[in-house]
Order: C-alpha cells, then structure tokens, then sequence
C-alpha cells in the first residue's frame, strides 16, 4: 500500500516541471538520497538473521525490494517526451510557440507603467 502511496502521490508532486530541470552531478545525488530515504521508510529496518540485530537497507537491497526505476530515469524519459514537440511540422501552433524567438531588442530602463 505504500508503495502505491509512493507512486501515485509522492513522485507526481515531487517531479512536477522535471521535464525543464538542468541536472548537475550534485542535484542527481541529491534526488537518489530522497528516492532512497523515502524507500527505507517504505521498507523500514530488517533483522539480520545471523547476528539478529536490526538493520537498515542498504541502497542495493532497496534497488532489489523496489524493482521500478530510479528517479533519474523518470526524469530523462520525461524529458524525452517534451522533444516530441520540437519534431512536429513547423506549421503547428505547439511547435511555433516552443521554438519562437522574439525579433528585436528590448528598451533599456524601467519600462513605462500603463
């Protein structure tokens, strides 16, 4: 169950607008540590059979439990698909508007109040 909380809830919110993120190396840490605390919750400790201790997962036992891809991944196929957009025929409106440069230069200053 809360792994569907996770999916349905979570991520959608979470990943709102990815599609125009920049990703540096630093930003990607930081989203596989959320993905990853998020999952120990879900998961919650285990008690090691040997030593019987608990334990907490560690990020390739998490891989393991939760089989759907990591959040990079989404995120880059995401992006994948506002490409689309740039291959449309030019004579479309969504292309027009997603590659359209204004012509000009803007006024130096503040601009007038009206």
């Amino acid at each position: 169950m809360k792994i569907k909380i996770y999916r349905t809830i979570i991520l959608p919110v979470f990943l709102y607008g990815c599609e125009t993120w920049l990703l540096t190396l630093r930003e990607k840490h930081r989203l596989r540590v959320f993905e990853y605390r998020v999952l120990r919750r879900i998961f919650e400790p285990k008690r090691d059979k040997v030593a019987g201790e608990w334990r907490k997962l560690h990020n390739d036992d998490l891989h393991d439990l939760y089989s759907s891809p990591n959040i990079i991944y989404v995120i880059k196929s995401r992006r994948i698909s506002v490409g689309r957009v740039v291959h449309m025929g030019e004579r479309r409106g969504v292309c027009r508007v997603f590659v359209w440069k204004p012509e000009g230069k803007r006024p130096l200053g503040k601009p007038r109040c009206r």
